[in-house]
């Protein structure tokens, strides 16, 4: 186990960490020898931060200073609004990529393969960390293949050798980690020799969104969580600000979806009541259920979906191909033969024994629920104090993220390359294609 792994893992997480990671991979995966190319050197420095669940409103709501600082000090979006579905792996890897889920691939935290005869399940680390399920290039393995080093305190992808490449320094998800320890390896990479120093780096942190779908958005568990993270966030901008080259580096802060509670007027939809889903896999979020038929008559799709409709008036049943246009539902094999989406508020299980899934704050409603949206920050060199802009989509972050690293997109983009053009005119050259 490396030096750098004993330091930062606290000791009860240690042993977690040895057993989940396979022999041949450490938590921090760094070669001693990996350099930035001399002639990417003088690069700006990025740190990417990542709040899961941290909707749109709560920084000004809830009192979160440090994180409304960084809107002070550069860029505020109103809001930046998710892909479909509105879940944490499609939409960090949408920030990632700067495309939509089918193209990049993460179509949902749990999908099959094109034969679906394998799963992908955002909690299986054999899946998560397996490159051949994610389907685009991320922004760590563009700026790897520039020449950049870069470093992943946790992100949706990392940990994935996508086209044989991870970040030079990874970490294998543990939620046992504390935020003061994430933050401090993050300063600590930032302190290295420019040679090794990495240029990009990302940082993630999941309390805000645990807290909340345990115990609802406004509760008090919620706020301490934000709060938490607010001081962790203030303590890395207070290191940055400490660094000799602290006016070379960015900071773009992101969330991937917001939070909402549920109608209490509203009982939940039990589809084993009214269809039978025998020969079926259900993947559920309360807000939704992707049916996938295993076996049977192709018709069967629609006629689960006319069934369900005839009974239910909090949300609707639709094949992939009558989903609304926005939602850029393909016909990949990844996605359903029959998505059942309840309207926001309301709530749709497979059976009664999953009514656990309904908890007081959730996401997975439609990327058009206003609650649904995330935060978009960023502060740095060139960016002037208390910018303001609309609403932005999270495939639109992507482009930013490459204009700073100086990088070129490695392929057409789903993201608006100019969505910042007005609020930053000029500031940032446009990525040009490989």
């Amino acid at each position: 186990m490396p030096a750098l792994l004993a330091r930062v893992l606290p000791a009860s997480a240690l042993l977690t960490a040895c057993l989940l990671l396979p022999a041949s991979l450490s938590a921090d995966s760094a070669s001693a020898a990996a350099e930035n190319a001399p002639d990417q050197r003088d690069k700006p420095y990025l740190v990417l931060v990542s709040i899961d669940g941290f909707r749109w409103d709560f920084a000004e709501r809830y009192g979160a200073t440090h994180i409304a600082s960084i809107g002070q000090r550069g860029l505020q979006a109103q809001a930046l609004r998710p892909a479909f579905p509105t879940l944490t792996f499609p939409n960090h890897y949408s920030i990632a990529t700067g495309l939509l889920p089918p193209r990049h691939g993460l179509v949902a935290n749990e999908f099959p393969s094109a034969a679906r005869d394998r799963w992908y399940f955002y909690k299986d680390r054999s899946t998560v960390q397996d490159g051949t399920w994610y389907l685009a290039e991320p922004i760590w393995v563009t700026a790897e293949r520039a020449g950049l080093r870069t470093a992943a305190y946790f992100f949706v992808g990392t940990e994935a050798d996508v086209a044989g490449i991870r970040p030079t320094h990874w970490n294998a998800f543990d939620a046992d980690i504390s935020g003061e320890d994430r933050v401090q390896q993050v300063l600590d990479w930032l302190v290295e020799p420019p040679a090794t120093r990495p240029h990009l780096v990302t940082l993630y942190f999941e309390d805000v969104d645990d807290s909340t779908h345990w115990y609802g958005p406004g509760s008090a568990e919620s706020l301490a969580a934000i709060h938490r993270v607010d001081r962790q966030v203030g303590r890395l901008l207070e290191g940055i600000a400490a660094l000799p080259h602290g006016d070379q580096v960015y900071v773009v802060l992101v969330s991937d979806h917001g939070i909402a509670p549920y109608r209490p007027d509203r009982e939940p939809l039990v589809l084993d009541k009214i269809v039978d889903l025998d020969g079926t896999r259900v993947v559920e979020g309360g807000p939704y259920a992707w049916i996938y038929f295993e076996t049977g008559d192709e018709s069967r799709p629609a006629t689960t979906r006319d069934a369900i409709n005839a009974r239910w008036d909090c949300g609707r049943a639709m094949l992939p191909e009558e989903a609304p246009a926005d939602w850029q539902v393909t016909a990949s094999p990844r996605y359903p033969d029959l998505l059942v989406q309840a309207d926001p508020g309301c709530a749709v299980i497979s059976s009664a024994s999953k009514r656990h899934k309904i908890t007081p704050g959730d996401h997975g409603w439609a990327p058009d629920m206003p609650e649904m949206s995330g935060i978009f920050y960023v502060m740095g060199p060139g960016i002037p104090p208390g910018t303001r802009t609309g609403p932005l989509h999270v495939t639109d972050v992507y482009p930013l993220l490459l204009s700073i690293l100086g990088l070129a997109a490695p392929g057409t983009l789903d993201g608006d390359a100019a969505a910042l053009s007005a609020a930053l005119p000029g500031l940032l050259p446009r990525p040009t294609l490989k």
